[in-house]
């Protein structure tokens, strides 16, 4: 039988050569390192504004505002619960129909519409109450005042939530992260991604916060703003060569079938060979582009979604999947399922460092800070100490303590997600008995020069006193942080890593809006004397407790974890290959699988997609 001709194709096949050959071309012209400048300014930028509008808010809130101590920790928080969870729903409208690219560009419009409102509220003084340099019998901000603040923290959330679920897997969109690729490299993509964070909070905890506190606030909210404007321009400018997936469809909506499939079928037998229930690569290509997921033994209650019967056989080019599930498509569901309780034991570490940082900058404000007769560092800048721990301690992971620990337990990475996570859980908790021992140090020094009524007062103790805890947390991060991100983006279902790398904000969410809740209660109910967390005299307060019954938190969360991490099932995955497919697969849609279904994935434009 003649072929049909394509274009200008020749009887010698001269067209279809000369087609591949373009194919090629655009294949190398898309992706790979060089897209990262582009891509990772974007989200150093964000890095860089957040940390530098966000990390002093503390004091704007008690010292601009004047606003009690409880009252503005608790804005903060849940500020960053409505930031941290806004990501799942960035990531729901990239997997959906959006792509990453356009839902971070919004984002980061968006996001910046909100910092420019948080300038505007510094620079006009009616939106600002009257001065209150005691700190007594201050007039508070009016609710028209704490209203323009309110939406200036709104729009960074919203905009927060186009761009934090999206970079970090677009720019792994744009490297080959398939398991040989990564288990080669000498280099870890998200020990470099932390560590690229880590400098822009940095610059920003140095620089931004300084400005603040002896320059003005103004300037200090501007200078973030500018460099967001400069991140989305950056970002847009790379577009032409980066890899833009095309979305896979909403994940929620994949989930839902699976499941009432499997209960339409509920009182159907499972068959003991897994060969026998349902598979169509075709049909799986879009969101499998790096391999399928093979039938695991967990969870098989809902395997039955898979089964085929005479019904679903009816119209085999277009199958019901509300009636009928591929394997690839049930074992995205258990893949989540699998990872919930692991990502639980996220949310509680949240939740006990949630207000942390605003209780030590307030514990540091009433501390001696001279580094010099005349230069005192700025309370939100200790955080610099975190910083610098996590990024000297970065570099020492990847090129020390990674090589020497794959000596003895022959893992690429040294150790798994898993045994990262737990370290940094165990660190996170030393940290957190150290902060309650420096807090009654701290207090004893007080009472020792009668300052324990002098909420103003400069207590004669170095603020250096904070350091180990500070250092400890920066440490901690290094495993936990960067394990947990890791880990969901390894263990997820590929076509749903956005949703999984929101997953990680929303732990982060559940946390803040856990702590607000538990903070609240504290204030609540330790009574008006002797109040674990007073409105303005933290002299007299009982912050040790609070440390404490947080540390008593974590070894539970510890314990949980442990076991939720010995019960885990790493998924299943058989990589994308070129090989033809298999025989043996129960497909009802006729035809050989394309080019899609061997592991190639279009993008955007219709090209085939090819990450170096």
């Amino acid at each position: 039988m003649e072929k049909k001709k394509i274009g200008g194709e020749n009887e010698n096949g001269e067209g279809e050569k000369n087609n591949e050959e373009v194919q090629t071309v655009r294949k190398r012209r898309l992706g790979g390192i060089r897209t990262m400048p582009f891509i990772v300014v974007n989200e150093v930028c964000d890095k860089f504004a957040s940390s530098g509008s966000h990390a002093n808010l503390i004091m704007y809130l008690t010292q601009q505002l004047n606003l009690p101590m409880v009252k503005a920790s608790n804005i903060l928080t849940n500020f960053g619960g409505t930031a941290s969870f806004t990501p799942l729903i960035g990531a729901l409208i990239a997997d959906s129909f959006a792509g990453r690219f356009w839902t971070i560009t919004v984002g980061s419009l968006i996001y910046e519409l909100g910092l420019i409102t948080l300038v505007i509220s510094a620079t006009l003084p009616h939106l600002r109450p009257p001065p209150c340099p005691t700190q007594v019998n201050c007039i508070e901000a009016s609710s028209l005042q704490l209203w323009v603040f309110y939406i200036s923290l709104l729009l960074n959330s919203f905009g927060s939530g186009g761009i934090r679920p999206c970079v970090v897997t677009f720019a792994a969109d744009q490297i080959d992260m398939s398991k040989s690729k990564v288990e080669s490299r000498s280099w870890n993509f998200f020990n470099w991604y932390f560590f690229c964070m880590a400098m822009a909070s940095l610059t920003a905890l140095t620089v931004v916060v300084y400005v603040q506190d002896n320059v003005g606030w103004t300037l200090g909210f501007a200078i973030p703003t500018f460099a967001m404007a400069f991140s989305v321009i950056a970002f847009v400018v790379g577009s032409p060569l980066y890899v833009k997936l095309k979305p896979g469809g909403s994940p929620l909506v994949r989930l839902a079938q699976v499941i009432v499939a499997a209960m339409k079928k509920r009182k159907a037998v499972v068959p003991e060979d897994p060969s026998l229930l349902y598979e169509n690569r075709e049909l799986d290509a879009v969101i499998s582009c790096n391999g399928r997921l093979l039938h695991s033994e967990q969870f098989k209650w809902f395997d039955r979604a898979a089964i085929v019967t005479e019904d679903d056989t009816k119209d085999p080019n277009f199958p019901n999947l509300w009636r009928v599930a591929t394997v690839h498509r049930v074992e995205e569901l258990k893949s989540i399922i699998r990872m919930l309780p692991i990502w639980a034991a996220g949310i509680l570490i949240v939740t006990c460092y949630s207000h942390m940082g605003s209780f030590t900058v307030l514990q540091a404000r009433t501390m001696d800070r001279h580094l010099s007769h005349s230069f005192q560092i700025p309370p939100a800048s200790l955080s610099v100490f975190s910083v610098i721990t996590e990024l000297a301690g970065l570099v020492l992971y990847e090129r020390l303590f990674v090589p020497f620990v794959r000596r003895f337990t022959k893992h690429p990475a040294g150790i798994s997600c898993l045994q990262r996570i737990g370290i940094g859980f165990t660190i996170h908790m030393i940290g957190t008995a150290i902060s309650a021992l420096v807090e009654i140090k701290r207090k004893m020094v007080a009472a020792e020069h009668n300052l324990l009524d002098s909420p103003t007062a400069v207590i004669p103790m170095s603020v250096f006193w904070l350091l180990p805890q500070y250092c400890i947390h920066g440490f901690a991060a290094i495993f936990n942080s960067v394990g947990h991100m890791e880990f969901l983006y390894d263990q997820s279902p590929e076509s749903m890593r956005s949703t999984a790398a929101a997953l990680y904000w929303i732990a982060i969410s559940g946390g803040n809006y856990l702590g607000t809740a538990m903070v609240s209660l504290i204030h609540k109910y330790t009574g008006k004397e002797g109040n674990w967390l007073p409105d303005r005299n933290l002299n007299r307060g009982k912050l040790e407790n609070y440390y404490w019954l947080v540390t008593g938190i974590q070894i539970i969360n510890l314990l949980y974890y442990v076991i939720s991490a010995m019960l885990y099932n790493y998924k299943p995955l058989e990589e994308a290959t070129d090989e033809p497919k298999k025989e043996g697969d129960v497909e009802m849609a006729q035809g050989t699988a394309n080019s899609k279904a061997s592991g190639g994935c279009t993008n955007e434009n219709g090209q085939v997609a090819e990450t170096q």
